[in-house]
Formats: C-alpha cells, sequence, structure tokens
C-alpha cells in the first residue's frame, strides 16, 4: 500500500501529476480542488511530497493499481469519508471534488442540495444521498482554510490535544486555534470526543 509520494513533477495535467522517483515515473491523480491548492505550492525544483490514497481499479480484462493524492491528511480523510455514500466510487469522487473542500463540507452541513448538485457527476438524488449519509460528521472539514488559497480530565485533555493537533494541520495558527477551542468548550462544556468539538467549533465560526 502507498501512503505517500514525493519526487519530482515531470508532468501536469488538469487532474493528474507524473512524479519522478530515482527514474521511475509515477502517475498520481489529483482532484481539482486540492489541484488548485497545490499549484499555488509548488516549489521552484518542482519536488514535491503527497498524502496518497491507493486501491485497484478492476476491470474485466485487467486491474489497474491507481493513485489519488492530497497535500495532508485532512484532504484524504474527507475523500475515504466521501466515498462512503453509496454510488459514489473514487474515480467519481475524483471528478466531484472540483470545489474547495470547505465549501462542499458546509453544503452537507447546510443541506445545500444545489450546490452539491453544481459537482460533476452528482444529480439531485445523489446530492441528498450525500447529506442523509454525511450531515453532521463534516464539520472539521469546514474548517479548512482552502476557499481563497478521553477520567472526564484526561479526555477533555486529549480531545483539546487532538483537536489542535487538527486545526494546526488546517493552517490555523496555534494562538487562534487554541482561543477557538476555549470558545467552543465554553459553548458546550459536554463535549466528550475530538469530532464533537471540532464541530463546535466549525458551528462558532459560521456564527461570526
Amino acid at each position: 500500500m502507498i501512503t505517500r509520494i514525493c519526487g519530482k513533477i515531470t508532468e501536469k495535467g488538469n487532474n493528474y501529476l507524473n512524479i519522478d522517483i530515482g527514474g521511475i515515473s509515477y502517475e498520481v491523480l489529483v482532484p481539482a480542488a486540492v489541484m488548485q491548492r497545490l499549484e499555488k505550492n509548488i516549489p521552484t525544483d518542482g519536488v514535491i511530497s503527497l498524502i496518497t490514497y491507493h486501491y485497484l481499479q478492476v476491470e474485466p480484462s485487467r486491474s489497474t493499481p491507481v493513485l489519488i493524492g492530497f497535500l495532508n491528511d485532512i484532504e484524504k480523510e474527507f475523500f475515504e469519508i466521501f466515498i462512503t455514500v453509496s454510488g459514489i466510487g473514487p474515480r467519481a469522487a475524483l471528478k466531484a471534488l472540483n470545489k474547495p473542500i470547505s465549501e462542499i463540507a458546509k453544503a452537507i452541513d447546510e443541506s445545500d442540495v444545489e450546490f452539491l448538485r453544481s459537482l460533476p457527476g452528482i444529480g439531485q438524488q445523489r446530492a441528498r444521498e450525500i447529506i442523509a449519509k454525511l450531515q453532521n460528521k463534516v464539520g472539521k472539514f469546514g474548517l479548512i482554510q482552502d476557499g481563497s488559497p478521553e477520567s472526564q480530565g484526561d479526555k477533555t485533555s486529549d480531545i483539546e490535544e487532538e483537536a489542535l493537533a487538527v486545526l494546526t494541520q488546517l493552517e490555523y495558527k496555534k494562538n487562534e486555534a487554541l482561543v477557538m477551542i476555549k470558545k467552543a468548550l465554553e459553548r458546550n462544556p459536554h463535549l466528550e470526543t475530538t469530532e464533537e468539538l471540532l464541530n463546535e467549533v466549525y458551528k462558532q465560526k459560521k456564527l461570526k
């Protein structure tokens, strides 16, 4: 299982990169939402590192290994959650994720069928299925800054540390993230999991 790939870009298409590693070139498919961010972060030497989702595409006459690339674990996690919806496989998700992940997560959270219908390959029925399956499970992904570029005391401490790690990975400054977490816990001191805490942070951000 290939979980990360690091090498030099030798070719770039609309939804793929060819990456050279020691003279061997790997094709990595990239969702448009990720490609838009990636293009702003390619170093001058062209060497990049991507988190990868690796699967086997099975066809009647052959099986083909496929790599899909992401800038961080949070983007990959959203992709993996997205493909749990019935009828949405890796290829369909690759095509559909052509807008910032934070906006897609927000649309799911707010039951915005029209926004989801605007994604390639997603019709009205599929949009409703996405909402039914994923609503209230994607709050933390709405915190991705991509729109324009567990005793009780121990549990609380643990979830705060985990939430801080996620928020800093989402490119929030540590001090900013700590304030967001503190306010979320003040609003709802009975949060028990990191997921609940991040959803509360997302809700308070929407209220601003």
